[in-house]
């Protein structure tokens, strides 16, 4: 009896009518939410404030009490609006006012190290044109490329850099390619900031810094990125012109991807002339180490090594130096910013963990010492000379020990804080003054 009445159930349901004989009820379809309209006008804001104390910091020398030697706030303020009437056409502008406040430092940006005020100025100011994957950039920019080892917005400084450029840019899901010409935005506390392409710097370098840049994530069987590039930079000096070509790669390791194994390198050669000297020139970094990435804390420790080289011989019509251009060098070499991608060997080993998700710690070791004593030792902006040159002796200049912590508070708030100290060695010492140096500071950056 009861296998007799569920067969007509079942020939019922297949046929799609209910007990009653009446059409089963179909399921009622899934509620589409369309996506959210595009904001055709947006606003950004961030504001940031950082204290800093400094000791010894330029002239490593305890007996004098220099302009440099004092803590001082920095403090920037940013505002933005983009407008996109179309998915293929965007207007963006940007505004800065950075200050530096209780310092006894020159106020002119760059002078023994300050930043200067640049109370209200244009930091970004461009028009993109085309979707996504096929557009070109025309205007005041950020130009920023790989780790910034060579090209870099150096967003450390109060003032950061821009670039008056004609960006082109192509991609798709597995490679991009960029090409760019360029001149860099000069800061001034004084007046407007112009780019050489405007001559409003009065540097008259007449600079065009060019260049094609390629990044893939095909080519390397463990999820890495690998990057290469050209460039070219052009400037005008009373000495000579200056017209040389940068080549080079970048790998670098997702450690999602490779079982934790972080390693990354970046090589890169140049040719040409620097003020009318032949310019031959080498620089590469090469990092290894490990992610604990199924670790709570997810510890990571990494060893690297960075060399370039410098100049034998500053009389014989050559040029061995090689040339930095426009880095962000402060993520690298010590956070002193001693130092520069130029003449140097920079063995480091670097520790850190992230006890939650928001908060992380980090304990970096450096020793550095100059590629050849014949040359300078530079400073992160790649020009200003630390010591007198001494050929006779150690190439050991000495050791810094960086500790950072960082908190991203909220979704918006964001702290930074930090501690330096550089033990002097055999170069310091022969060159000068060479009492340990001191650098610490506190940051707090609201982004809206």
């Amino acid at each position: 009896m009861k296998q007799a009445l569920v067969i007509p159930l079942l020939a019922a349901a297949s046929a799609g009518l209910s007990l009653a004989g009446e059409p089963a009820a179909k399921n009622p379809k899934a509620v589409v939410i369309p996506p959210p309209e595009p904001k055709i006008v947006t606003f950004d804001f961030q504001e940031r404030l950082r204290f800093e104390y400094r000791e010894n910091n330029f002239d490593f020398n305890d007996g004098v009490n220099s302009l440099t030697d004092d803590s001082w706030l920095l403090q920037r303020a940013r505002v933005g609006i983009k407008v996109s009437p179309t998915d293929y056409l965007s207007f963006y502008v940007q505004g800065q006012s950075s200050l530096e406040l209780d310092s006894d430092r020159p106020n002119e940006p760059g002078v023994m190290g300050a930043e200067g005020d640049d109370a209200i100025d244009l930091r970004q100011a461009y028009i993109k044109i085309g979707p996504k994957d096929l557009n070109i950039t025309i205007g005041r920019q950020i130009l920023s490329y790989g780790d910034e080892r060579l090209i870099g917005a150096f967003d450390w400084n109060n003032l950061s850099r821009t670039f008056d450029a004609v960006k082109f840019h192509y991609g798709t899901k597995d490679w991009s390619i960029e090409a760019f010409a360029a001149s860099v935005v000069v800061a001034d506390s004084d007046t407007f900031n112009y780019s050489d392409l405007f001559d409003g710097n009065e540097t008259g370098r007449n600079q065009v810094f060019s260049g094609i840049y390629f990044s893939t994530a095909a080519l390397c069987p463990l999820g890495s990125t690998t990057d290469f590039y050209a460039l070219h930079l052009h400037e005008e000096y009373l000495a000579g012109d200056t017209n040389f070509v940068t080549l080079g790669t970048r790998l670098k390791a997702d450690v999602t991807k490779t079982g934790g194994w972080d390693f990354e390198t970046e090589m890169a050669a140049q040719f040409g002339e620097v003020k009318d000297k032949d310019l031959s020139a080498f620089a590469g970094h090469w990092g290894f180490g490990y992610v604990w990435t199924k670790s709570a804390w997810k510890p990571r420790l990494f060893a690297e090594y960075n060399f370039a080289t410098g100049d034998s011989n500053a009389a014989d019509g050559d040029v061995d130096t090689f040339q930095n251009l426009f880095p962000t060098n402060h993520k690298f070499y010590g956070y002193m910013d001693a130092f520069a991608w130029q003449n140097i060997h920079n063995p480091a080993i670097s520790f850190s963990v992230q006890p939650t998700k928001t908060v992380k710690l980090q304990l970096d070791y450096h020793a550095f010492f100059l590629a050849d004593t014949s040359d300078a030792w530079y400073r992160a902006n790649g020009v200003t000379a630390v010591r007198p040159i001494k050929g006779s002796a150690s190439d050991f200049v000495g050791t810094e020990l960086d500790f950072t912590a960082s908190w991203k508070a909220t979704k918006n708030l964001s702290f930074l804080a930090g501690y330096s100290h550089f033990f002097c060695g055999d170069y310091a010492k022969a060159t000068g003054a060479a009492d340990d140096a001191d650098f610490a500071y506190v940051q707090a950056t609201f982004d809206f």
